[in-house]
């Protein structure tokens, strides 16, 4: 009897170790570069209008309908000058960095078109289509950085609206 229960476990062995399935092994190799990157978005400040668009980096402000004895739209202010009238209103840029070692950025602004008549100004410095011009040398990256725009109007001024686009570059410092 041990012989045949023997016999038995050696069959059935037999057959299990037959009814086990094929297997095969492989490697994948990976490889990658990883490459910085920088972005800019536009944010709504907290005293400036909404912005259309805020949280991308193509905004719109609208100032809204503006000139002397106007009384403005939320966030934007008027200001009334010799012989012209400022008309300014507060907006956030946010640059964010990723796998870079830069410490900060540099941000520059440009008018996408020329302005014969009224006079451009961001953070209090002149911008015209001529060339770039640094609004913030040394930004933090990754926080809200409030900029004012500021648009200098003649009183002589025919009504008509006030349109522009203004360029910005963030670059690594």
């Amino acid at each position: 009897m041990n012989k045949r229960l023997v016999l038995v476990v050696l069959c059935v062995f037999a057959c299990c170790s037959l009814a086990q399935a094929q297997t095969a092994s492989g490697t994948l190799n990976v490889s990658g570069t990883i490459q910085g990157s920088i972005s800019l978005v536009f944010d709504n400040d907290v005293a400036g209008p909404s912005l259309t668009g805020a949280g991308s980096s193509t905004a719109t402000l609208p100032f809204g309908t503006v000139g002397v004895g106007v009384t403005p739209g939320t966030g934007v202010t008027i200001t009334p000058g010799t012989g012209n009238y400022t008309v300014s209103a507060p907006f956030d840029v946010k640059v964010s960095l990723a796998n870079s070692s830069s410490a900060n950025f540099k941000l520059q602004a440009q008018l996408a078109n020329p302005d014969a008549t009224n006079t451009w100004t961001i953070a209090g410095n002149t911008v015209t289509s001529a060339s770039q011009v640094t609004t913030i040398a040394t930004g933090t990256y990754g926080s809200d950085v409030s900029q004012t725009l500021s648009v200098q109007i003649p009183n002589s001024s025919t009504a008509t609206s006030i349109s522009n686009q203004i360029n910005f570059v963030a670059t690594a410092n």
